[in-house]
């Protein structure tokens, strides 16, 4: 045995989740209702010419890998699905959801499924869950695989998110399986055979706001308190015993930790695109990256997920009154377990109170304020999202830019504006109107800053933490796809490095940071993105 296989296999797998909760006792593979269940045992389907595309170093450290481990063929066989290693004990877990505000009824892990919970050295719990890694009883009409331009997305944008640092789950590997896998990208009646891919994902846990609003649904209520103890226990033991007391700390801490998520959404520019309440973490962080995309032009209006085209739903500027509602989804299904309205109430007033103060400190840092000041400062907000939506302005280009804006008096108007003009997608829309707003706009901000008293050189360095230089743009992915499609990964990799540090200068790799081209305006997975996976 090598000690490639030595190292995965000694992995200290502490299966809490499976121990402590009842699981389902059909054991057949086939897509049905499970009842008083958290989960179902099924294992991964094997497939026939697994090939590593890429890992993340950093997630394999988490998880005590080494390097020679993570590029060894057994690494490939066993994040392939094709291998459970010694303690590994895989399953799917049931849960239920709204989507697009619409309850969905049951749910669960269609396509995902959990490998079990590594235990490291430092004593931290990873849970591992392969996705695409075939059907489970939750598939319902699907077939529980994924292809590679779906996997990709998600093992970059988890990683791409951390470096961020947003709260986000981790994307230890992608692998190719080497079969196709048919999908209809558009839901247009055109499907087309795509390679196949499995994603092994790891964070804490993978609990979501659905896997409680299941037993609610179906009044299984004393399943419901089983669940909310065993996270109490496990992912929030410094609240205390479950109690009814416990329950609403731990739903106010959920309310917070949402916010704190939120915020960093809106400082990036990400866009979930599909928030539905199954797609929501207990520990607010970022999961199931699907039809996501990143703001080029600032368009609060922006979706980049096709089937919510119409109502729009998911938009940028809708995602923090959707975690609100979200939230509320989650405050019904504990209900049973509380029996009182108001104290939910005040618990989740804690999600407008955390959003309101984090959003507040947040755009202070992207303008390189030394604090928020709501009585100047609210305005001075407005004024420049609305200037920033009236013109395609690149989002990410004009606050990394802005920060280059001297707050010296005798900066004149001309060398005032040249920091930003890259920013801009379309020179015609510049009206003499707008530019004039825009340098009113300017010489308020500049007054605003030069009232903190601070030097160019401490604001600019507030704002280069704030403001990312490199994030994952859909169309830089899709070149990576491109490539990866025809066996070439190397995209991927040189990605995966850049995004590690999005918020330094990394000279020789500027083509990263270019705003989106005029070819990928329109370009299927550059700007229109769907749920199909």
């Amino acid at each position: 045995m090598t000690t490639a296989t030595l190292t995965l296999d000694t992995l200290h797998f502490d299966n809490r989740f499976l121990r402590a909760l009842p699981g389902d006792p059909d054991t057949r593979n086939i897509p049905r209702q499970v009842a008083g269940a958290c989960y179902s045992r099924v294992n991964p389907t094997p497939v026939s010419k697994p090939q590593l595309v890429a890992y993340a170093k950093e997630v394999a450290d988490l998880l005590d890998l080494t390097e020679e481990s993570c590029q060894s063929e057994d690494f490939t066989q066993v994040f392939a699905g094709n291998r459970l290693t010694k303690g590994m004990a895989a399953y799917a877990t049931c849960y239920g959801g709204h989507q697009f505000g619409v309850w969905a009824g049951q749910l669960g892990d269609g396509r995902a499924i959990n490998l079990g919970e590594v235990k490291n050295r430092r004593g931290e719990h990873w849970s591992l869950q392969l996705k695409g890694a075939g059907p489970t009883p939750y598939s319902r009409r699907a077939d529980g695989l994924a292809v590679l331009r779906s996997s990709i997305r998600e093992f970059l944008c988890s990683e791409a998110m951390h470096h961020l640092g947003v709260p986000t789950t981790r994307a230890l590997s992608v692998v190719a399986t080497g079969e196709p896998v048919m999908r209809d990208m558009f839901y247009d009646g055109n499907p087309k055979l795509e390679p196949g891919a499995v994603v092994c994902r790891v964070a804490p846990s993978f609990t979501r706001f659905g896997h409680f609003q299941i037993f609610a649904a179906r009044n299984e209520h004393d399943r419901l308190k089983q669940l909310l103890d065993f996270t109490l226990r496990t992912d929030f033991p410094d609240l205390g015993q479950p109690s009814k007391e416990t329950y609403l700390a731990w739903f106010a801490e959920v309310c917070r930790r949402t916010a704190e998520m939120i915020v960093h959404w809106q400082r990036v520019g990400f866009v979930h695109g599909v928030m539905n309440t199954d797609n929501m973490s207990v520990l607010g962080l970022t999961i199931d990256y699907g039809p996501y995309g990143w703001l080029e032009n600032f368009d609060l209006n922006w979706t980049p997920n096709t089937t919510d085209a119409a109502e729009r739903r998911y938009r940028y500027g809708n995602q923090p009154s959707i975690a609100y509602w979200n939230l509320a989804q989650l405050a019904n299904a504990i209900y049973p377990l509380i029996g009182q309205l108001q104290p939910l109430q005040q618990a989740i007033a804690v999600y407008q109170e955390s959003f309101e103060s984090g959003w507040q400190a947040m755009m202070a840092n992207k303008l390189g304020l030394a604090a928020f000041k709501p009585e100047t400062d609210n305005d001075l907000c407005t004024q420049l999202l609305t200037l920033l939506q009236t013109v395609e302005t690149d989002m990410t280009w004009f606050f990394r830019n802005l920060a280059l804006v001297s707050a010296d008096t005798d900066c004149p108007d001309a060398t005032l504006m040249q920091p930003l003009q890259p920013g801009f997608y379309r020179p015609e829309q510049l009206t003499a109107d707008y530019l004039a707003n825009l340098t009113a706009w300017l010489h308020r901000y500049r007054f605003r800053i030069r009232q903190d008293g601070r030097p160019n050189a401490q604001r600019r360095q507030q704002m280069d933490a704030a403001n990312p230089k490199y994030v994952l743009r859909n169309y830089l992915a899709q070149l990576a796809i491109d490539l990866a499609e025809k066996g070439d990964f190397s995209r991927v990799n040189e990605l995966l490095e850049v995004l590690r540090r999005p918020y330094q200068e990394q000279p020789g790799r500027e083509q990263y940071a270019e705003k989106r081209p005029d070819w990928a305006r329109q370009r299927a997975g550059c700007s229109m993105l769907s749920c199909s996976s």
